[in-house]
């Protein structure tokens, strides 16, 4: 790409989009209806994100049984909806064809840099920023941008737990994280302890049930779980219905706690633990096929791991199990290695700081689009942020001075903390409606 030198580096285009994921995919979009010259950079070897690499084979978050949990209607982008042949809940090959069908119909693949991986962002003296990237060949290039958009998502770093039980130096199984799950199918015939009740580890387990000779699923803690529809309808779109939005937080928590109840009963019923708290006040796992699983007799449940010695596995009930295999669903550490020191998505106690969970305040052009976890559908509320951060850019939108935005960002990080309590990810929760209600207001400003 050609461009003019300033400071004895070239500068390329005026924005860098990092990622080609769904999210990336967004900003780009929204960058160029808006005419503004980009180029988005992608380390894989085509766009799709974590959608494309259970095909692809490749190392990461997703695995072969991997499906949306949300309605298609709102995953789709809202200019190219997924189409209608579709299941309601696509797997991950029609998510990342329909990914690549999207750039393709909305002309991105030339802006798009296949196999190149950003090494570091810096901002420079005079406000621009200056990324080093590296392509398949090993060859490293400089360029500078007057903004940076980071829209590669954060399930990038395996978390396992910060100490493995005792005798785990002497467990002559496997012990794997989820991140290098592949197939239930290498696991036939194998005998299976599964850790974690999270989305992957209740998807995982209903996976493994149907190739290994036992499946074991250990709980530490009980997390709510909660069907992909209620009374006939998919969640998320009972979440963006009128008739839902009206309704105050205790009276849509009351709702959802007396539709459990009916839809599937108490969790103690299954051998699972009985959450510790309210519905909405952590994280849920959505699920259609784990409690199933579990009546069926796929999937055992056991309480946490007590111990290993050879390849006996002992809960700390006192029950204890031969295994072939642990697979540690404990979730992902929000990793941006080619960000410097102190910049707003790095821990903070567990605080992600972002004004609108978009804009770094001490940071002039870097934003973050993506990085936000809802419970529902993302497309929509990536979509609300690109657009957002596209007007910015484009001089449309001001933003405040950064101590009202340091403002905002405290009394939010307030509520989540009141709500979810300090813990490592609730800073990026959001609530689907709000938020979306709160960007489209963002942009009308």
């Amino acid at each position: 790409m050609n461009g003019s030198r300033t400071g004895g580096l070239p500068t390329a285009a005026t924005v860098c989009v990092v990622g080609a994921g769904l999210a990336g995919l967004a900003a780009a979009h929204a960058l160029s209806a808006r005419g503004i010259d980009f180029v988005c950079l992608e380390k894989a070897p085509d766009v799709g994100g974590i959608w494309r690499q259970p095909g692809a084979g490749e190392r990461g978050p997703a695995y072969r049984s991997l499906h949306l949990n949300s309605a298609k209607q709102l995953t789709g982008y809202a200019d190219f909806p997924m189409p209608s042949e579709l299941p309601l809940y696509p797997s991950h090959r029609d998510v990342a064809a329909y990914l690549r069908s999207f750039a393709e119909w909305a002309g991105l693949l030339p802006r798009i840099e296949l196999r190149t991986e950003v090494l570091s962002v810096r901002q420079d003296r005079d406000g621009a920023w200056t990324v080093i990237s590296r392509d398949a060949r090993g060859a490293e290039t400089t360029r500078r941008f007057e903004r940076v958009v980071i829209a590669s998502g954060h399930n990038t770093e395996a978390a396992l737990p910060s100490s493995l039980p005792p005798g785990a130096d002497s467990f002559t199984g496997r012990i794997l994280h989820s991140m290098d799950f592949h197939d239930g199918a290498d696991f036939a015939g194998q005998r299976v302890v599964v850790v974690g009740m999270g989305a992957s580890g209740v998807d995982i387990a209903a996976d493994l049930s149907r190739h290994a000779a036992r499946t074991l699923l250990s709980v530490r803690r009980g997390l709510h779980i909660v069907p992909k529809q209620l009374f006939g309808m998919s969640v998320d779109l009972i979440a963006d219905a009128p008739w839902w939005n009206e309704m105050s937080f205790p009276e849509q928590r009351l709702f959802v706690e007396q539709a459990l109840r009916v839809a599937r009963g108490r969790l103690s019923d299954y051998g699972l633990p009985e959450p510790d708290h309210p519905v909405f006040s952590s994280a849920v796992t959505i699920s259609d096929e784990i409690l199933s699983r579990i009546r069926h007799g796929g999937v055992v449940p056991r309480p946490a791991i007590d111990s290993l010695d050879g390849g006996l596995v002992r809960f700390t009930d006192g029950t204890a199990a031969e295994a072939d295999a642990i697979v540690y669903c404990t979730g992902f550490r929000m990793a941006f290695p080619f960000l410097p020191a102190g910049c707003p998505a790095g821990p903070r106690q567990g605080a992600v700081e972002l004004y609108r969970r978009v804009v770094a305040p001490d940071r002039t052009g870097l934003y973050f689009v993506g990085l936000i976890r809802p419970v529902g559908s993302i497309t929509r509320l990536v979509e609300a942020q690109s657009r957002w951060v596209a007007r910015i850019i484009d001089g449309d939108v001001a933003l405040p001075p950064a101590d009202v935005m340091h403002e905002e960002i405290g009394a939010y990080l307030s509520r989540i903390e009141e709500r979810y309590g300090r813990t490592a990810g609730t800073s990026i929760q959001v609530d689907v409606g709000p938020y979306l209600r709160e960007l489209r207001e963002l942009q009308d400003a």
